[in-house]
């Protein structure tokens, strides 16, 4: 017996191994149990009419072949010639053969249960388990004597072996014992043995990996197994990736794909797959399930969280058929539609597949209908919110019809309809309404069609009263529509948010909150920015309630770094910026305003803003504050108290000499400070606004040009300012933006100061040898309007383009 396990046989063909699995016996072999021609134990024997036995099939095979030949028929050990093929079965060699065949089985059987444990040599193993296999192989019957043996746990349990060699045979012995038996396959499934099979998938040994996914295909041939996989924590997951991999070879790409085929037959591993990046199968459900898989399916899918990849295809593979559960479902159907659609739409791309698939008519009637069948408010929420996120998805909207009598999402019913429901509805559906409408207002196509609803419905209070809401989502959803709104109602809003209300205060509440920059926060500065900064009530209120010298406090903490690292900071500080240049525009009219900038040095702290390099708009408003500072520097100067004339003097003015007051201000010709008066010169801000003047932005350059021509202007020593201009290499910059012609505010701006700078002598002559300059101011003279041509005909008189004929020039702006 121990020769017949030998664990060194190591046969070199399958043919052979199985010729010596064959010579396994515990009884001996009788030569008349061995078939002459294949020389292996005979199982049907038959016998000719000279008295030889052979295996039917191998005889049967030998006749052909004599026959194919041409030859007659011949016995194969005699080769004497044949009068019959007539083939007899000899009965009783076969039931010889049989129990004989049936005792040694179960010998070996018997050995190979106690060759089957752990304590076994790795030979006597291998050989047990290759048994084993031969077994099962040579007649599937055999695969129930092998299960009533109880070797299958026993096989199981040597996937537990240290040696990689005997895990891997038992793997591929218990592919065989399963193969096409489903007995076998609910023994081998029972208690943790799946979870153990599982195991291998992830195995760094590529051969143990291919022969357990070999063996769990087999398994999940059984529904009931498909079960038991799936709740292996992990299995689909594992699956799903051998499936994608580029890496495994493809045998086991094929069988991994196979398997999860297999594995879809259950509702729950489908809902798995679809967890671990496999939609295809939940889609597939969904569109041709029965009605309650579709339902559950679609359920599902609105609790995935998809990625936006994953949200076009499910767009493209199933958004008409949600679309149209949407339309005529009943209400668990529709909720479970619209929640899938509220996934889907979350991402632009696949936003628009969904308008194009036509879910903004029925999305828009829900959301209306009043009546028998009507949508619960919970899920108008979800209505809401599907049609605030289509709306943010940039899709031009005043060309889809959403109504019976084609109007579209801005049409002015539609749009009072909406503001009827923000007005008579919870907070949470009030806030997706505000988004939607927001979303409606960031487009230049749609803006003015909401704004002219809004005010035809005299709404524009009611909305501003959502300042004061307790919900951040519904505030800052209402600041951002207001905003979007200012700069076509600015003055509207400015009235609304003037008086006793508290809007205003609610407002700079939210600026001052001291909890980091929050969106809200930049939407809430940004609409004070946006609102009309003439509007004098208004700046009025801002000082009375103490804006400005928050909002200074803020820059110059963001600006000293103190504030950092949140995407708003650029919108907020942005925004801190214009809300305080308000108080620029109202410097004539409010002597408060004066004394805050005095106090504040709010002119030094716009042109440090000026070397905010990259935030243009930063820049651009403070260059129009400092114009405005620089344009009230003529009405602060202080002029200097000339002294009285003495006895003699009065007497004979000839001995009169002027008197001299040293440190006075060039172009004011008084007593400037940049504290007090905000003098550019004083400040030293002028180098820094001719250093703008190569902006690439032309509004930059627009506003620093506006605030140099300050020093040009009237009420000034123009000859000193452009003296200062002359020092500070700004001439040169000037004339560049003539040449540039890049906006006609900048060409109409650059020929005022063109004609200022022209008035000296010096400077115009050197022009005057510039057919560039010339040139620009030619063509300014023919194309401008009318302003600008008399302009550009005083210049061109300084160069002698033009006659002089009066032979005086006014000095007159």
């Amino acid at each position: 017996m121990a020769e017949s396990w030998d664990g060194n046989h190591d046969p070199g063909s399958p043919s052979e191994e199985s010729y010596h699995l064959e010579r396994l016996h515990i009884e001996p072999i009788y030569d008349a149990f061995i078939c002459p021609l294949t020389k292996q134990v005979m199982q049907d024997p038959v016998t000719l009419e000279n008295g030889m036995t052979f295996e039917r099939e191998a005889i049967e095979k030998w006749f052909k072949e004599c026959r194919d030949s041409g030859r007659k028929p011949v016995c194969p050990l005699t080769h004497r010639d044949l009068n019959s093929t007539e083939l007899n079965p000899s009965i009783a060699l076969r039931n010889t053969i049989e129990e004989w065949n049936a005792r040694n089985e179960a010998a070996q059987i018997d050995m190979a249960r106690r060759s089957l444990s752990l304590g076994s040599g790795e030979g006597d193993i291998m050989q047990a388990l290759k048994f084993v296999q031969h077994l099962c192989q040579k007649s599937r019957s055999n695969k129930h004597v092998i299960r009533n043996a109880e070797l299958i746990p026993m096989i199981v349990e040597m996937l537990r072996s240290s040696s990689r060699r005997v895990r891997c045979k038992a793997l591929e012995t218990l592919l065989v014992v399963v193969e096409d038996d489903i007995d076998n396959k609910e023994i081998m499934a029972e208690g943790d043995n799946v979870r153990t099979i599982v195991k291998f998938l992830s195995h760094e040994q590529s051969k143990e990996r291919e022969a357990a996914i070999s063996l769990l295909y087999e398994l999940s041939k059984s529904k009931t197994i498909c079960e038991k996989i799936g709740s292996v924590n992990g299995a689909i997951l594992i699956l799903v990736g051998m499936a994608s991999s580029k890496s495994e070879n493809l045998v086991t790409v094929e069988k991994a794909e196979n398997t999860l085929e297999n594995l879809e037959k259950c509702e729950i591993n489908v809902k798995q797959m679809a967890e671990n990046g496999r939609l295809r199968p939940l889609l597939n459900l969904l569109l041709e399930g029965a009605p309650e898989t579709k339902l559950s399916m679609a359920a599902f899918l609105g609790e995935l969280v998809l990625n936006n990849d994953v949200k076009v295809l499910v767009a493209r593979t199933v958004g008409s058929s949600l679309i149209n559960i949407m339309k005529h479902g009943n209400m668990s159907s529709r909720e479970a539609a619209l929640k899938s659609l509220n996934q889907i739409s979350s991402y632009e791309s696949s936003a628009k597949i969904l308008i194009d698939a036509g879910i903004l008519p029925p999305l828009v009637k829900d959301l209306f209908f009043v009546g028998a069948n009507q949508l619960p408010m919970r899920l108008k929420e979800v209505s809401a919110t599907i049609l605030a996120n289509i709306v943010n998805s940039g899709y031009d909207f005043d060309s889809v019809p959403v109504g019976s009598e084609y109007q579209t999402l801005v049409s002015e019913d539609i749009v009072h309809n909406f503001l009827h429901l923000i007005s008579n509805t919870g907070p949470a559906i009030e806030c997706k309404l505000l988004q939607v409408l927001v979303g409606l207002t960031s487009s230049p196509t749609t803006v003015f069609n909401v704004v002219s609803a809004i005010k035809s419905s005299a709404a524009t209070i009611s909305l501003v009263q959502f300042i004061e809401a307790p919900q951040k989502d519904l505030r800052v959803a209402s600041i951002k529509l207001l905003r979007n709104l200012s700069p076509h109602m600015g003055q509207e809003l400015a009235r609304c948010l003037r008086g006793t209300s508290g809007q205003l205060g609610s407002l700079i509440k939210v600026i001052s909150e001291n909890t980091g920059i929050t969106e809200e926060q930049a939407a809430a500065v940004g609409l004070l920015a946006d609102l009309p900064e003439r509007d004098r009530g208004l700046t009025r209120q801002m000082l009375d309630e103490g804006v400005f010298p928050l909002v200074i406090s803020r820059v110059v903490s963001i600006r000293q770094g103190e504030t950092r690292g949140s995407r708003f900071v650029t919108p907020y500080l942005e925004g801190l910026v214009k809300v305080l240049s308000r108080i620029t525009f109202v410097l004539t009219d409010e002597p408060d305003a004066v004394a805050l900038c005095r106090e504040q040095n709010v002119a030094a702290l716009f042109i440090e803003l000026l070397q905010t390099n990259g935030l243009d708009n930063v820049q651009m408003v403070s260059a129009m504050a400092l114009e405005n500072l620089s344009q009230e520097s003529k009405n602060l100067t202080k002029l200097p108290e000339l002294p009285k004339p003495g006895f003699c003097v009065s007497i004979f003015p000839c001995l009169s000499k002027p008197p001299v007051i040293t440190g006075l201000c060039k172009v004011h010709r008084g007593t400037c400070s940049l504290r007090d008066t905000f003098c550019l010169l004083e400040g030293q801000a002028v180098d820094k606004l001719v250093a703008l003047l190569d902006h690439t932005n032309e509004k930059v350059v627009e506003a620093s040009l506006a605030a140099v021509c300050t020093l040009l202007d009237d009420g000034v020593d123009i000859e000193e300012g452009v003296q200062i201009l002359c020092e500070t290499e700004g001439i040169k910059p000037i004339l560049d933006v003539l040449l540039e012609k890049r906006t006609e505010t900048l060409r109409r701006r650059a020929v005022w100061a063109a004609e200022r700078l022209l008035r000296t002598e010096d400077i115009a002559l050197e022009v005057a040898g510039d057919p560039n300059v010339s040139t620009a101011l030619v063509d300014a003279f023919q194309h401008g309007d009318y302003r600008t041509r008399q302009i550009a005909e005083r210049a061109l008189k300084h160069v002698d383009r033009i006659p002089n004929f009066s032979g005086v020039f006014p000095n007159t702006g």
